[in-house]
């Protein structure tokens, strides 16, 4: 499973000494050394360097760029790619404030048509999440937000997220950096769900800023409102 590779992977890089400019075994060495296979391995990079830890560099190898504190917690030398625009702590913050009023007028708004759209991206983050999939779950994780904060009316919002896409995303995609907390996002996102879907307002409001609060504790980024 691609899951099992990503956790092998990270072992590896912890256990083994590695640090953030080192190459890691050729590709075919890391399958046979970690007993999985090569899609599973591919899939597992492909993840691992959607989250910023590894570098896979055709022709080249495939480098460390962070590491991992020993409890599964993202150590100090995660990079957040955006810090000389934004730190992610702001970015949250941002998130936490302007997420949480949408989800609220959202909850008002909604027709639907729209909440089976947010239901179907719920199932598929869930299969994605299952299949260890973590870039094609942050990019759902993405779009289910996106849809809320068009869902609110308020295009200021969204003209916010859509000029700074790429940092919203790399926000999205930071708390699967533990992948054992993975599917907390899913049941988050469930709980959202069921608020928008009876319109109840201030406990949509709630979920959201609540699920935001939690995807940056799982990152590393603590803040106080």
């Amino acid at each position: 499973m691609p899951e099992q590779a990503l956790q092998a992977i990270q072992r590896l890089i912890r256990d083994g000494g590695y640090q953030p400019g080192d190459v890691l075994p050729s590709q075919r060495d890391l399958a046979e050394r970690l007993g999985v296979s090569r899609a599973s391995l591919r899939e597992a990079l492909s993840s691992l360097s959607a989250l910023g830890i590894v570098s896979v560099q055709p022709g080249k190898g495939v480098f460390v760029q962070a590491l991992q504190a020993g409890n599964g917690a993202p150590a100090k030398e995660f990079s957040w790619p955006y810090a000389e625009q934004i730190s992610a702590a702001d970015t949250f913050q941002l998130r936490y404030v302007l997420e949480g009023f949408a989800a609220g007028q959202a909850a008002n708004a909604l027709t639907a048509d729209a909440i089976d759209a947010l239901a179907e991206n719920v199932d598929a983050m869930r299969v994605e999440l299952r299949a260890g999939n973590f870039d094609a779950a942050a990019r759902l994780d993405f779009e289910f937000h996106r849809r809320i904060l068009e869902a609110s009316g308020n295009q200021a919002f969204l003209n916010i997220v859509t000029a700074s896409e790429a940092i919203f995303l790399e926000s999205q995609k930071l708390p699967f950096i533990r992948p054992e907390r993975a599917m907390e996002t899913w049941q988050e996102h469930r709980k959202i769900l069921r608020c928008l879907s009876r319109h109840a307002a201030d406990a949509a409001r709630k979920a959201m800023q609540e699920h935001i609060r939690n995807a940056a504790s799982r990152t590393g980024v603590v803040f106080s409102i």
